[in-house]
């Protein structure tokens, strides 16, 4: 069974105001398995982004040499974004945490998709996005694509032979 979205997220534009105004991000999930697209995109926003990333996650201490936190209450800060790579179910628990702390958007992954949690975070004042990578969001605005492989620097609609 399919379900039906029906909620509109934000346009290109409004996707790279976010990130433009975003200074710093806690990534809720983060894995310290760089087989998971967490550490993936954690990384990269290490590398290159200028934001200051926090890593959220009960049950590590590190991830890539920095300190993990067990919550979003228990950062250093208040982070502007928060990046989630958690189950579905556990969507409106991270909203809640989000709202609690008092960040100003929610950014939901590639594949994670939950129109009550999108409609409670914008009626509390956030900015939601769903089913997108800030990584490839953030490249695609920057010129990093080739970073991963997406931009072959070749214009075509055929392939190339050989």
């Amino acid at each position: 069974m399919t379900v039906e979205r029906t909620w509109t997220g934000p346009s290109a534009p409004e996707r790279l105001s976010l990130l433009r105004a975003t200074r710093s991000v806690a990534i809720v999930g983060a894995s310290n398995n760089p087989s998971r697209a967490s550490y993936f995109v954690a990384t990269y926003l290490l590398s290159s982004s200028p934001y200051e990333v926090y890593f959220v996650n009960p049950r590590a201490t590190e991830i890539l040499g920095r300190p993990v936190y067990p919550s979003l209450a228990s950062l250093p800060v208040v982070p502007d974004l928060v990046d989630v790579f958690r189950r579905h179910d556990d969507l409106p628990s991270v909203l809640e945490e989000t709202v609690a702390v008092g960040a100003r958007s929610l950014w939901l992954q590639l594949g994670s998709w939950h129109e009550d949690v999108a409609r409670e975070g914008e009626a509390a004042g956030l900015r939601v996005v769903m089913d997108r990578c800030i990584k490839i969001e953030h490249a695609r605005f920057h010129g990093g694509l080739h970073l991963a492989g997406f931009d072959t620097g070749v214009i075509s609609s055929r392939r190339s032979p050989g």
